[in-house]
């Protein structure tokens, strides 16, 4: 058995290093050196030193899913292994965590675990450490220290009058028997139990329903299910895994801790601030019954998720050396669980410019990337139209709903301002307030969540430099000649369609009538645009060239040579987005059923066919070789009958001629007997 306190490395078991919870904690305990909590104090140049030279925390542990990628922070992992295994890989570790906050059916084996380990006390090597992390659950029915005064949060200090949920007594009881285990030889074994507010951060387990709800933004608001109200529990995992890194360090004396924030945070508000965050803002209060019947989210989170408890970590805070990370709560910190949420689950923006002369097919590229990689299509009539939409409907529905005056007040204004702009203008908006709206489009959170193609503008340097500006930055260097921009609105890439002016009046011509008219691309709009397009001096600077000074260089694609489409998403690479919803994945696989059914027809068709035209060639064959053998048998049998000829001929045919000549003279009564009776005499042979 190696000896790892010799190197002063720990070997830590965790349970389910895949799933969410173990996975992020054994994750952040990998890239600890180990005692490095016991000198927090530390400049911060001396703890990176130390932990380029310290003892490290070797991580192993079992993996739910078999085949899945390996975790890169883990040694070793065990998929499926019998009791007798899994204790001798216990066994070999100086630290034991058990978690059972996210999966009950663990509890048992949570609980031989301790115990197993237990009855090997006296084999070990060196002494271990248990840690079993469970949930605060077990302190939902708890009442308060003070009837009367309910806001006063309950501490480890009321650890013995703590009531479980009914349907989380079993791990009340594992928290019991491992706590009994521990006080029987502390010298070899000791045992922490560390019971866990909800848990957030790195990409959401608990709280993933509500961030990909708002992100995707396909519901009008996001539901809070049932009143809201209740104050909810709740802890940065990244925090969580600091007390587990806490306690191997310090081996507290104290062997219970509750691990939550300082936050006092209801349900509504956490829902609110990721809403606001990440969508519209806008939240819905949803009964509880209705949240299970459209299975948007399992009874067990459900349960959680009501949990109605004012608590505080105080032995956290008195015994240990914690440096929290998020300690105000997910509200005070949601951009920062925002950003950890995009980017662990690699949810990022793709914002693409589509720029070229008309005609050169930018808007069906823009609709193609915008399918492929779930984009938002930004075209600039089309952004228009949707504005004046969306402030109609705002300003008609206010008399169903109690909108805010000054809400209304400003929509109707800039509806008026709009209609009247277009109405001098031909129809047509003019620069400065289209400009507005399609800054505004560019900031509004689906763009700024899944990104958007820019189909053809803006078409000049002042138009790009003015509509990517950052108003809130600061004119720091007045010296530098390269433009300020929002980093919230400018592309990541821009590609410019090229094609000749032959090519261009060749597509247009092919149009129909009514397309073209509808696309302004009669003969003289085309011309007329076309040349507007081509009219840029050589000595003034294009829109091409403000992508080129902030180092974003436009691509060109020569659209008569090259697929425009896949040379741009081999360019921008795979999506960053949310794979297919359930709904789309059902749909893929209906439609790829159908076509594998019309193809076995197909096939089956081509088959009959195939067999049919082998069956009339084979008969066409067997036609032929039959004649062929009777032409051959009846050549055979003329061969053969040339000697018996010849020998008729010379030999019988004479004699039978005479013996006829003869019968004519005599004219016998019985004319063959004659005829036999003369051959018979006038046999050659005699």
């Amino acid at each position: 058995m190696a000896n790892h306190s010799e190197s002063g490395s720990k070997r830590v078991f965790f349970n389910n290093i895949d799933s969410y919870s173990s996975k992020y904690i054994a994750q952040f305990l990998s890239s600890c050196v180990v005692g490095e909590s016991l000198a927090a104090d530390e400049e911060e140049e001396d703890k990176q030193e130390q932990a380029s030279e310290g003892a490290r925390f070797h991580i192993v542990g079992t993996v739910a899913k078999k085949g899945a990628k390996k975790q890169r922070f883990a040694l070793e992992e065990y998929w499926s292994v019998s009791r007798e295994e899994l204790l001798q890989y216990l066994m070999q570790c100086d630290v034991i965590v058990y978690n059972i906050t996210e999966h009950t059916d663990l509890i048992d084996e949570a609980t031989w675990a301790i115990s197993a380990l237990h009855s090997e006390i006296e084999h070990f090597g060196s002494s271990k450490i248990f840690i079993l992390l469970s949930t605060i659950m077990t302190w939902a029915m708890t009442k308060p220290a003070d009837p009367d005064d309910p806001d006063i949060p309950l501490t480890e200090e009321d650890y013995k009058r703590r009531r479980p949920h009914p349907n989380f007594k079993e791990h009340t009881s594992t928290e019991k028997h491992l706590l009994k285990l521990g006080k029987t030889k502390k010298s070899k074994l000791s045992t922490y139990v560390v019971t866990s507010g909800l848990q957030y951060g790195m990409g959401e387990s608990m709280f993933h329903f509500f961030f990909k709800t708002a992100w995707l933004g396909e519901l009008s608001s996001v539901p809070v299910f049932g009143p809201g109200t209740n104050i909810i529990p709740a802890i940065h995992i990244h925090d969580l895994a600091r007390v587990v890194q806490n306690i191997i360090d310090h081996k507290p004396k104290t062997h219970y801790f509750l691990a939550v924030d300082d936050s006092k945070n209801t349900f509504e508000d956490i829902v609110k601030a990721i809403a606001s965050a990440l969508g519209s803002g806008r939240i819905e209060k949803v009964s509880k019954e209705d949240a299970c019947g459209t299975k948007a989210i399992t009874e067990t989170d459900l349960l959680y998720l009501s949990v109605n408890l004012q608590s505080e970590s105080v032995f956290l805070k008195d015994r240990l050396n914690l440096c929290w990370d998020y300690d105000s709560g997910i509200v005070d910190n949601i951009s920062r669980v925002v950003e950890e949420y995009k980017q662990t689950r690699q949810l990022l923006p793709i914002k693409i410019c589509l720029l070229g002369p008309p005609a050169v097919g930018k808007s069906s590229v823009a609709v193609k990337l915008c399918r492929y990689y779930k984009l938002h299509h930004i075209n600039v009539n089309e952004a228009i139209d949707e504005k004046v939409k969306q402030l109609e409907e705002l300003l008609e529905s206010s008399e169903k709903t109690q909108q805010n005056e000054e809400v209304l007040t400003s929509a109707e204004e800039q509806l008026n301002t709009i209609k009247n702009n277009m109405l001098q203008n031909d129809g047509q908006l003019d620069e400065q307030h289209a400009m507005h709206i399609i800054r505004e489009k560019l900031n509004s959170m689906p763009c700024r969540n899944q990104g958007f193609v820019l189909d053809g503008y803006p078409k000049t340097y002042t138009q790009a430099k003015e509509l990517f500006h950052d108003a809130n930055l600061e004119e720091e260097d007045t010296i530098s000649t390269t433009p300020q921009y929002s980093k919230v609105s400018i592309p990541g890439f821009v590609f410019s369609l090229e094609a000749t002016d032959e090519f261009l009046k060749e597509r247009v011509r092919s149009l129909p009538q009514n397309v073209a008219e509808e696309m302004h691309y009669t003969q003289e709009e085309f011309t007329e645009s076309l040349a507007k397009f081509r009219e840029t001096s050589p000595e003034a600077e294009s829109v091409l060239d403000y992508f080129d000074e902030l180092e974003i260089h436009p691509e060109h694609i020569d659209v008569e040579n090259v697929a425009a489409v896949e040379k741009i998403i081999k360019t921008v690479g795979f999506p960053m987005n949310y794979g297919l919803s359930p709904e789309e994945m059902q749909e893929k696989r209906k439609r790829k059923e159908d076509e594998w059914h019309q193809q076995l027809k197909k096939e089956e068709v081509e088959k009959e066919l195939v067999e049919n035209d082998k069956m009339a060639a084979l008969l066409d064959e067997w036609n032929r070789n039959v004649a062929e053998v009777k032409k051959q048998e009846q050549e055979l049998l003329e061969t053969r009958s040339v000697p018996m000829r010849h020998y008729l001929m010379k030999y019988v045919m004479p004699t039978v001629i005479q013996g006829l000549v003869d019968c004519c003279k005599v004219k016998p009564e019985d004319p063959v007997d004659f005829l036999a009776e003369f051959l018979f005499r006038n046999n050659s042979d005699d």
